[in-house]
């Protein structure tokens, strides 16, 4: 059985990947969730493949090209110095 949507709940695009945001709250029937990088937007509850293991699966194939480009960008402001290669 599929868990509620609650606030702060991580948000993803694929179950495996990296979050891209977080469950801001509920509108009736609109989700509202802060996409790293991009800000806030309002989805319907439609866009949601499967809430589980406290996240929630976003269903890329109902999102809209501007969602889509907010979710390409939402680690792109992560500093790659961070990052030092292993053999380097």
């Amino acid at each position: 059985m599929a868990e509620p949507i609650r606030k702060d709940l991580p948000v993803f695009l694929h179950d495996g990947d990296v979050a891209i945001g977080a469950v801001r709250g509920m509108n009736g029937n609109d989700l509202i969730i802060n996409i790293e990088n991009a800000g806030d937007f309002t989805l319907p509850r439609s866009v949601v493949l499967d809430v589980h293991e406290h996240k929630v699966i976003l269903n890329a194939k109902k999102l809209d090209s501007r969602v889509l480009a907010a979710i390409g960008k939402a680690h792109s402001a992560e500093d790659d110095e961070d990052h030092t290669p292993v053999d380097g």
